[in-house]
């Protein structure tokens, strides 16, 4: 009899494990989705950020140009965050009752999450780079200070397209 119920707990513990796990490893991804592009936002604007300083100590009228070429890296951390939201809402989190799911739909919301977790950190990163070098040109050039601002729309693009690529696996995700 000792052996029927070790048995059936082992049972009843996996079945925890499944259901927790499963859960656990989605809200991992969508943490993920939301903490890397962000700590890569802040690094790329504050990249951008210490070379508009150096600029608008010697120049204040350039404000406004200098803003725009900062704030531009911080979208990466937006992006993770509405791809943290659609997760979140697709796993049933909003809904007010803790979600069943298995390790397989965990796994999927885990990689479904990676790319914009991945491609938000490190493009915000080297956008970041991207924009400190145009509020050089900006200091050099004023005049063609779009031009630095469409090499930062190139990098912006990747982060997009990692964008896209979560939010259509999250959307295919089955309930």
């Amino acid at each position: 009899m000792t052996d029927l119920n070790q048995l059936v707990e082992v049972q009843q513990s996996l079945t925890f494990l499944g259901t927790i796990g499963g859960l656990a490893l989605a809200l991992l991804g969508a943490a993920l989705a939301a903490v890397l592009p962000g700590i890569g936002s802040a690094k790329g604007t504050g990249l951008a950020g210490e070379a508009g300083a150096g600029l608008l100590c010697q120049d204040p009228s350039k404000f406004g140009k200098v803003m725009i070429l900062q704030v531009i890296p911080g979208t990466q951390g937006l992006y993770g965050l509405v791809v943290w939201f659609f997760a979140i809402f697709r796993m049933g989190l909003l809904s007010g009752t803790l979600p069943e799911l298995t390790i397989a739909q965990g796994c999927q919301y885990l990689f479904a999450c990676l790319p914009i977790a991945l491609g938000g950190l490190l493009s915000a990163i080297a956008q970041g780079r991207v924009a400190a070098a145009s509020i050089n040109l900006l200091a050099k050039k004023p005049d063609d200070w779009s031009k630095g601002m469409v090499l930062c729309i190139t990098v912006e693009f990747y982060a997009i397209l990692s964008l896209l690529a979560s939010m259509l696996m999250i959307i295919n995700i089955s309930a």
